[in-house]
């Protein structure tokens, strides 16, 4: 009888601990988002507003596979051109993931945060929506357009239970 009694004790001390613990990591998850404008597009074709990767951008593209290989994705977004798609699919093949489209004159920001909760994600957008979306993302108005020319630039976005912070860098 006294083990018995020894086992209740032991499992309603021990099974709120654990209840609380649980609940303690899901206030201190972290979301990151990587964002990057597409890689370097024909522009044979002046009318053609969806055109392929050339061939430097396709290897830009295998590139930022190769720039985030040590980063787990969860989830990897992009615009449904043809350009974003080249660049997003290396990445996504490598991490096993389908791409999700989004439309950048039609997400919703908060329910884009909510569904992407605890998750790494790549975004890749372009020379004028990828700013927009990390300044959405840090509800400030800090990044301005990319440059026509630069297929370069990534955004690092991270939330934390205490905040969230916005880095660029160039990777060539």
């Amino acid at each position: 009888m006294k083990n018995l009694i020894f086992i209740l004790l032991i499992t309603f001390i021990l099974f709120p601990s654990c209840k609380e613990e649980t609940n303690k990591q899901d206030a201190n998850v972290i979301a990151t988002y990587y964002l990057i404008r597409h890689a370097e597009k024909d522009r044979g074709d002046k009318n053609n507003r969806d055109p392929h990767l050339t061939s430097f951008g396709r290897q830009r593209a295998e590139n930022w596979k190769k720039h985030f290989k040590n980063i787990e994705f969860d989830a990897v977004y992009s615009t449904n051109y043809n350009r974003t798609k080249e660049t997003a699919a290396p990445t996504a093949k490598a991490n096993d993931l389908v791409l999700n489209y989004y439309n950048p004159s039609e997400y919703k920001i908060e329910e884009f945060i909510e569904k992407t909760k605890g998750q790494t994600v790549l975004i890749v957008g372009h020379s004028n929506t990828t700013p927009k979306f990390v300044n959405a993302l840090i509800d400030e108005d800090k990044y301005d357009d990319i440059d026509d020319h630069n297929n370069a630039n990534l955004y690092k976005v991270t939330f934390t239970k205490d905040g969230k912070t916005s880095e660029l860098s160039v990777v060539n």
